[in-house]
């Protein structure tokens, strides 16, 4: 299973303090990106951190996982990156107190083709945060399954990167391509921007394989590996259907126990 494209050199883990910017991505789709997102936001804003998930995919799913309906919205996070709404008059309040939410709609799939003559249009996404980030103690970017220039404007506007990686055959393929575009962006548009967390999810104690991965991955990456592993769950993929993380949905179940671990070990490198 070994990938020669994974060139990484770990260094001793920088202190992150709050607020923290987290870009959630990875090229591949199905990955539990979103689930992530939404999962660790809310495990986060359970532990009294005010956190602000904004959604970049157009499939808009973090949003409508939290219980935001995007059809018909007025303000989306496309009126944020095409016509310079202010990112405080998009935010929306979820269930889960302190978690918020700046929704995606389906006019973001047009977004792509809009920004190419828009100026400054990698660093859009950046400057509406910065308007607001006094307010909260994380921010956390879903970015699409793309390397497009949503999720461009993801990594510019984060300091760090969380990068979700599944149990399974195919996890690393396509990483390669994703750590070298992070490169270029840290290179050319964000120096700030650090691979910080590597989270293990879809983990599947009775198989061998999901074992072989978790350690082909820590043997790549490291201390930046976090030491909880997400499984496989049926909650898990239920939740979202509902409108609610897993943390209110099933507060007890494996899936939601395992993200608060996650949460928990994520916020120590801030503390």
């Amino acid at each position: 299973m070994r990938n020669r494209d994974l060139e990484f050199h770990e260094e001793s883990a920088p202190a992150h303090p709050l607020p923290r910017i987290l870009a959630v991505a990875n090229q591949k789709g199905g990955v539990g990106k979103t689930t992530t997102t939404v999962n660790m936001g809310a495990a986060l804003a359970e532990m009294g951190l005010r956190v602000l998930l904004i959604d970049l995919d157009p499939q808009a799913n973090a949003s409508t996982g939290l219980g935001i309906e995007n059809r018909g919205l007025e303000r989306s996070m496309y009126h944020v990156m095409l016509h310079d709404e202010p990112l405080e008059n998009v935010v929306e309040p979820t269930d889960v107190k302190n978690l918020f939410v700046a929704p995606a709609s389906l006019d973001l799939a047009g977004a792509e083709i809009e920004l190419v003559p828009a100026f400054s249009r990698e660093q859009r996404l950046k400057r509406a945060i910065e308007a607001v980030l006094d307010d909260y103690d994380y921010v956390m970017i879903d970015c699409p399954p793309s390397l497009g220039l949503l999720t461009v404007n993801g990594l510019s506007a984060a300091r760090e990167v969380l990068v979700p990686i599944q149990c399974e055959y195919y996890a690393l393929e396509g990483l390669g391509q994703l750590l070298r575009n992070v490169d270029l962006v840290k290179r050319n548009l964000n120096p700030q921007l650090d691979v910080s967390t590597i989270l293990c999810v879809m983990y599947d104690a009775r198989t061998k394989l999901s074992g072989q991965v978790v350690t082909e991955v820590r043997e790549h990456f490291g201390e930046k590996v976090l030491r909880s592993v997400i499984p496989r769950t049926v909650r898990l993929s239920e939740a979202p259907s509902f409108g609610q993380p897993i943390t209110t949905f099933d507060s007890s179940s494996r899936g939601a126990i395992a993200y608060r671990d996650a949460a928990k070990e994520v916020h120590r490198a801030a503390t």
